[in-house]
């Protein structure tokens, strides 16, 4: 059973009057437009998520709306990329401050 209720007449509510074979104008309601997902840095679209109405995305299943990789579903695969060498390099470069300290005290 489909519960009916009073739809107010604003811009997020497009409606189209139709006139039915029977003769009777009825309203026609239109979906929204949907959004494709971007990603959370660049903004870029996100390939592989299906662009959808929230509702929709809430009923798909999990393996729908993410990529098998972290940050699968929220960033794009280069800025995946850009923060894991980002981190590496972060590393490297307190490994070399702590070798270049070790050295300066040894003289």
């Amino acid at each position: 059973a489909k519960q009916w209720y009073q739809r107010r007449v604003r811009e997020s509510n497009k409606t189209q009057l139709k006139k039915t074979p029977g003769g009777k104008l009825v309203y026609h309601y239109a979906t929204k437009k949907t959004q494709v997902s971007k990603c959370g840095d660049c903004k870029l679209a996100l390939r592989g998520i299906p662009a959808c109405r929230p509702v929709k995305l809430a009923s798909l299943s999990k393996r729908v709306k993410t990529v098998n990789r972290a940050y699968g579903g929220s960033k794009c695969g280069r800025c995946v990329r850009s923060r894991i060498i980002r981190a590496f390099l972060i590393e490297e470069q307190k490994i070399v401050a702590k070798v270049l300290k070790a050295q300066a005290s040894k003289k």
